[in-house]
């Protein structure tokens, strides 16, 4: 599946303000909660991403670092992981668009960024 635009997935963590500010601008961005996905594992929760073709975006780097090398190591493909440290929702907003508006959603296939 190829397309331009980055589709986002954000996990639990992550205010939902943030996916707000993004929809206004026109970006695809689900929640946790629109996806139904409340309290699932990260692991549901990166798998969830994957069956979407979407990248996550998260706070919770220790465990998905964990997870995203485990993909690595037996040669899975995923569509990106965010990790963004705790900030106002406009400021990672602000920090997403310099991503979304710079780079494909095949470029950020198997990547990682940290914002």
């Amino acid at each position: 599946m190829s397309r331009i635009f980055i589709c986002l997935y954000l996990d639990e963590d992550v205010n939902v303000l943030v996916a707000d500010l993004l929809h206004a601008r026109g970006f695809d961005v689900i929640t946790t909660r629109d996806a139904g996905q409340l309290h699932a594992t990260d692991a549901e929760q990166l798998a969830y991403a994957i069956s979407q073709a979407r990248t996550l975006v998260t706070h919770n780097r220790t465990d998905f670092e964990e997870l995203i090398q485990k993909y690595f190591d037996l040669g899975q493909t995923h569509y990106g992981v965010i990790f963004a440290v705790r900030r106002s929702p406009q400021e990672i907003a602000q920090r997403l668009l310099a991503i979304l508006n710079q780079i494909t959603s095949d470029e950020m296939q198997n990547q990682v960024r940290y914002i």
